[in-house]
């Protein structure tokens, strides 16, 4: 298989099990399908969430900042939910349980990129200025997941449900997306009062 899926901080594994037992944690997710699974549930696919914090012109490399790792949760076989785990002060803590559309349109990403011959990193990419979330197929596989940027080779998966105008399951080089992504994000021009 081409596409390395990294290995999680253990820390952040252990949070997620942690909060996967406890009756408490699982009744109160806002994840009715979490609430109403019945057997075990198993946090897998194990995937960096970089945030896009600072869209820049494409002849200089973006702000990336590691924000989270994110578990799906699977019931046999399938997946009822996702996890979130954030960087405390204390080392990695569960965050919270949730549901919706990137659920499966995450795993229909990985399984094209698993069907490539290029080998590639996986990892989450947020672009919170545009409510857009891609698979980010970063092209060094032993690079630090929790590190870098993406460089204009790697290959961006926008997931649906994907902005306008952008398709989503389309790869796109970085190079090609960030220049489209910037121009959506850049200030409109100034309306006059005359």
């Amino acid at each position: 298989m081409p596409l390395h899926v990294p290995s999680a901080p253990a820390p952040a594994l252990r949070s997620v099990l942690t909060a996967l037992g406890s009756p408490t944690a699982v009744r109160e997710a806002r994840t009715s399908a979490l609430r109403s699974v019945q057997g075990p549930l198993s946090p897998e696919l194990p995937l960096p969430v970089h945030v896009l914090d600072r869209i820049t012109p494409a002849r200089t490399a973006p702000l990336t900042r590691l924000a989270a790792w994110r578990f799906l949760i699977r019931s046999e076989s399938r997946a009822v939910a996702a996890a979130d785990t954030v960087l405390t002060p204390d080392g990695w803590a569960f965050s919270h349980f949730f549901e919706g559309p990137y659920l499966a349109s995450t795993e229909l990403a990985v399984r094209q990129a698993e069907a490539s011959a290029t080998p590639y990193q996986a990892r989450l990419l947020s672009i919170p200025e545009l409510y857009m979330l891609t698979l980010w197929l970063h092209g060094d596989t032993d690079a630090d997941p929790a590190a870098g940027v993406p460089a204009p080779s790697d290959v961006l998966v926008p997931l649906a449900p994907a902005p306008p105008g952008i398709a989503a399951h389309r790869p796109h080089r970085v190079a090609d997306l960030l220049p489209v992504i910037s121009l959506r994000v850049a200030p409109g021009p100034l309306l006059s009062s005359a």
